[in-house]
């Protein structure tokens, strides 16, 4: 892993799929804080958990003026799949498909020899810069009340 993106830095502009057949920038989330919530990868039990776990908190994040995303390489087709089977509605799951990983690669969260992002919440203020940054064992499933409490107290 390369190093991760430190409290305090501006992330530059970025452009998802997600699931909406949309194209998103970060831009576009300007004014909002914006939780960053890399999994590896898709249709795999923690990650179905991680994702499960910020949709039964949105409505939390949504008082905190706070967008989700659920993040990995998968490719849009398999998210969307994935993310209708898991019952995810309003967290907006996005690929970092292609370039692979190229997200995550400018976050310092890719892991070059597994292919896939480390499982990592990354939260940026209003402003669009970094206020929190976290990696997690991969099987360890991240605890949102630690994320809502950041938001709170930023």
């Amino acid at each position: 892993m390369d190093q991760l993106v430190e409290v305090g830095t501006s992330i530059e502009d970025y452009a998802f799929k997600i699931t909406t057949d949309e194209e998103l920038k970060l831009s576009d989330l300007r004014g909002k804080n914006v939780v960053l919530s890399f999994h590896p990868l898709a249709f795999t039990s923690v990650c179905a958990t991680q994702m499960k776990d910020l949709e039964a908190n949105y409505d939390k994040f949504e008082e905190l003026n706070t967008e989700v995303l659920g993040i990995s390489v998968d490719a849009m087709p398999s998210k969307k799949a994935w993310g209708e089977q898991l019952g995810v509605e309003r967290v907006l799951l996005a690929e970092d498909f292609w370039p692979h990983g190229g997200f995550a690669k400018k976050l310092g969260i890719f892991r070059e020899n597994d292919g896939f992002s480390e499982r990592a919440n990354i939260i940026l203020d209003e402003e669009g810069k970094v206020i929190f940054a976290k990696v997690y064992e991969i099987g360890t499933l991240p605890d949102v009340d630690e994320l809502l409490e950041v938001i709170e107290n930023q």
